[in-house]
């Protein structure tokens, strides 16, 4: 009997991650089955005044919830995991993982307390997992997080590889080598397409081993042995965090580790087994004050100059417990993501104005594969279609162009939009559609109440300040009883500026007097004449146009 071979294709949607670093998300679809991978955050930028964090639009999946079956997540990094604690909120469906991963996700879950409401399921490489009409299975890659995942995504229209964040190390610190026999195993089999990691595809040749951090840092403890130093690096880079506490016993020093995220990981990583910390070595903060200098090492967060993490609260001297002193090393054991080049710039100047000594050249190696791994990982999959993610629109094209140069033709090369619905199945691929997608704002403890009319807001009181003008008003007569009165915050220091202040006043005051001679009684309509006038006298005096607020109270 002939077997009945399926017609349907498979659409590919990816929700957030493209063309920006963070906030990854996509959706895989294929009839009644959406299987969704990875489900991250992105941080504000510099325009987005008092927001926290930003969570992707899944409004396509609420409107698709009986078809949701699982989330599953490649590694733990937060621009991966980092919305699942407000996405399962309204998609409340099972969530897979290799250890680590699910181990950091479950100390997000107990933090929102949602972890009695959440399914998890710990899933092992090599293993696969049925989610409706897919299958998916996760093959070890490594990053600069331990427990990293690639995704073999089985579907009835085909197989699509998900790298996730990889890179190919040899000599990682902890756990095997990337699985690359697996890779080609699958590519045997035919594979549909190819979702590969662009993040560092503008750099040639290959990613160094995580490994040869580790004599940097046995270098540089050699060459200070009498100052104290201080590592800021990513809290969530556990091998770093390793190599870190290795050179420090090596050395006869004690480790304090400070920040709540780099606290929390580590804890979370000692616990599941991922890290090793000689006994004695680690030591609360309260305990810094027993030893000397040059028997210490503080391992921190703030290696990206945020302004409420460890290092730049030291910077700052508003750290309660560590000052920077004269002399103190500081080593940045990182890269400044794009976009926090100059918050970086800024901690580094304010350290050395303390005295302190910093380095920030050769302590870090990427988690992503440059251009040659990328090429192996072709070569070993050899997939019909080539879908570049996780980087900006420039990471994205320089990806796309390695492929061209790998023998692709544009026809099978698509560099995706958030949003865009990708249909494909053996004969072609094509975009069919656009779905919504977009950023919530978290601002505290409110998710989507700020949008851009408030930001515009806040941008404008950023720049120009408030003018509010109160007046009282009799209910029955329309008369004004007193005012208008002038207040202004963030515009001119007014004690030096009574003229102004005065001017702004009669300007108020003649506007209201044409309002009532016109008999103007809708109070909407005062407000605007009020605002006008005092707005175009405004910018006549000072060029500046303040956020200007009329209050009409009753009496």
């Amino acid at each position: 009997m002939k077997e009945h071979k399926e017609t349907g294709k498979l659409k590919i949607i990816p929700l957030g991650g493209l063309e920006q670093i963070g906030m990854n998300i996509t959706a895989f679809e294929y009839e009644d089955s959406i299987v969704v991978v990875d489900c991250g955050l992105a941080f504000p930028a510099d325009d987005m005044l008092g927001i926290d964090l930003v969570i992707p639009d899944v409004s396509y999946l609420k409107e698709n919830l009986d078809k949701v079956k699982g989330f599953v997540i490649t590694h733990g990094h937060e621009d991966h995991i980092g919305a699942l604690p407000y996405v399962l909120r309204t998609i409340n469906v099972p969530v897979y993982g290799t250890k680590l991963t699910l181990g950091l996700i479950e100390r997000k879950l107990e933090e929102h307390k949602l972890l009695d409401a959440v399914k998890r399921k710990t899933v092992r490489f090599g293993q696969s997992i049925s989610l409706g009409r897919f299958r998916v299975e996760f093959i070890k890659t490594n990053h600069s997080i331990q427990d990293a995942a690639a995704l073999a995504i089985y579907s009835p229209a085909g197989i699509v590889v998900h790298t996730g964040d990889f890179k190919v190390d040899y000599t990682p610190v902890f756990g095997d080598a990337i699985d690359l026999q697996r890779f080609a195993e699958i590519g045997k089999k035919g594979v549909l397409a190819l979702m590969c990691d662009s993040t560092n595809a503008e750099r040639p040749g290959f990613t160094m081993s995580e490994r040869s951090v580790g004599k940097t840092f046995d270098s540089i403890f050699a060459g200070h042995q009498k100052e104290r130093i201080i590592v800021a690096t990513f809290a969530s880079n556990v091998d770093r965090v390793q190599q870190i506490i290795n050179a420090a016993y090596r050395f006869g020093r004690k480790v304090v580790v400070e920040g709540r995220s780099m606290t929390n990981i580590i804890r979370t990583a000692t616990e599941l087994g991922y890290l090793d910390i000689p006994e004695n070595t680690l030591i609360d903060i309260d305990e810094m004050k027993n030893y000397p200098d040059d028997k210490m090492v503080l391992v921190t967060t703030g290696s990206q100059g945020e302004s409420m993490a460890a290092l730049s609260r030291m910077a700052a001297d508003i750290h309660r417990k560590v000052s920077i002193r004269h002399g103190d090393l500081i080593v940045f054991s990182s890269h400044p993501i794009p976009g926090n080049e100059r918050a970086v710039s800024n901690v580094i100047n304010e350290l050395c104005k303390k005295g302190a000594d910093v380095i920030f050249q050769d302590v870090h190696v990427s988690g992503h594969a440059c251009q040659e791994e990328i090429k192996l990982l072709y070569t070993l999959i050899r997939p019909k279609f080539v879908i570049p993610v996780h980087g900006e629109s420039r990471h994205l094209k320089a990806h796309a162009n390695l492929a061209g140069e790998l023998g692709y033709d544009k026809d099978h090369i698509f560099i995706l939009h958030c949003g865009d619905v990708l249909e494909l199945d053996e004969e072609e691929a094509k975009v069919t559609g656009h779905v919504e997608t977009g950023d919530i704002l978290v601002d505290g403890l409110g998710v989507g109440d700020v949008g851009n009319i408030v930001l515009r807001d806040r941008q404008k009181l950023s720049e120009d300040g408030i003018i509010i003008v109160v007046m009282t008003m009799e209910s029955r007569s329309g008369e004004i009883v007193s005012g208008p009165d002038i207040v202004s915050r963030g515009f001119v220091y007014v004690r030096e500026s009574e003229d102004l202040m005065d001017g702004a006043r009669m300007a108020a005051e003649e506007a209201l007097e044409k309002c009532m001679d016109a008999r103007v009684t809708d109070w909407g309509k005062i407000k605007n004449t009020v605002k006008d006038s005092l707005s175009s006298y405004v910018w006549k005096k000072t060029q500046r146009r303040p956020m200007i607020l009329p209050i009409i109270m009753e009496a």
